[in-house]
């Protein structure tokens, strides 16, 4: 698989080398700010990947202030500038995003695998357009959101499934949580399509699916949590979905929810059974 390198992982990559030769001086993230007659909330947004450096002078003047005086370093570092002012593909949505989700939803299609655990409803790269306007749908009224918002929600979703259809597909293991194949969106008729989606697209050889019924007294994590790994040299991430939305490729972070994951992936049915256990849930559900 070719590596992905798009905006998103640009500017993290940008982010986190300005942050290794800033702490290389011993410099503050106030220093630095000084230096180019910025904010620190500024510097502290550039070297989390959260925002664009747009300004070439900005980042020749940390350069300098950081003594990076070698050309070819300073070519990479302003390679890596270039390329993370391209625009995401999805700025368009851009405003549809809760916060902390831009970054991950950028990086999400710059990731060669993904790894994934949900237990409130299907996770959203195995969904069906039915079931995501479905949900949507749902929540309009409560939520008090428009018809278009519906509309380019479930776009959204679609458009990022691309990276499990596509050419150049991600590798996706994805832990299902029984309920959320049990909890009824929609109606019948949808959640019979959204079974027969999930068995297609466990078929595929770059994708693994196990559900991970509720019978089984095993670990099960309360939050859901998706990990991004990349191609070698590259640190994965990992998105916390618990009371607040999280995106850190802290070491900890990542090996505590991998963790997380291995466990649950030893406890849950083999991926073999999924169709099996679909087909089930089918029948039931055309008895009720």
């Amino acid at each position: 698989m070719a590596a992905r390198r798009g905006p998103t992982f640009r500017r993290r990559e940008l982010g986190k080398e300005l942050r290794r030769l800033r702490e290389r001086k011993g410099y503050s993230t106030k220093e630095a700010a000084a230096a180019i007659e910025s904010s620190e909330t500024k510097i502290n947004r550039v070297e989390s990947g959260h925002n664009q450096l747009p300004r070439v002078r900005d980042l020749e003047d940390l350069l300098e202030f950081y003594g990076v005086t070698d050309r070819a370093d300073q070519e990479h570092i302003l390679a890596l500038h270039r390329d993370s002012l391209s625009a995401d593909w999805y700025r368009p949505y851009q405003y549809l995003l809760p916060s902390g989700h831009t970054v991950y939803v950028g990086l999400e299609s710059d990731a060669h695998a993904l790894r994934a655990w949900h237990s409130q409803v299907v996770f959203g790269l195995l969904q069906t357009e039915n079931y995501a306007r479905a949900i949507f749908t749902t929540a309009k009224p409560v939520d008090e959101r428009t018809t278009q918002f519906v509309d380019e929600n479930v776009a959204l979703r679609m458009k990022r499934k691309e990276i499990v259809y596509g050419d150049d597909p991600i590798e996706l293991r994805v832990i299902i949580e029984e309920g959320s194949l049990r909890r009824v969106i929609g109606g019948r008729d949808i959640m019979l399509e959204q079974y027969e989606e999930i068995e297609k697209l466990a078929a595929l050889d770059h994708v693994t699916v196990q559900i991970l019924p509720l019978k089984l007294a095993t670990y099960r994590s309360f939050d859901s949590f998706v990990i991004l790994d990349f191609d070698e040299g590259h640190d994965s991430v990992v998105m916390g979905d618990g009371p607040t939305v999280t995106v850190s490729d802290k070491p900890r972070e990542v090996w505590k929810y991998a963790r997380r994951f291995d466990a649950m992936r030893e406890g849950a049915l083999a991926p073999a059974m999924t169709s099996e256990f679909l087909h089930r849930l089918a029948r039931e559900i055309d008895d009720d």
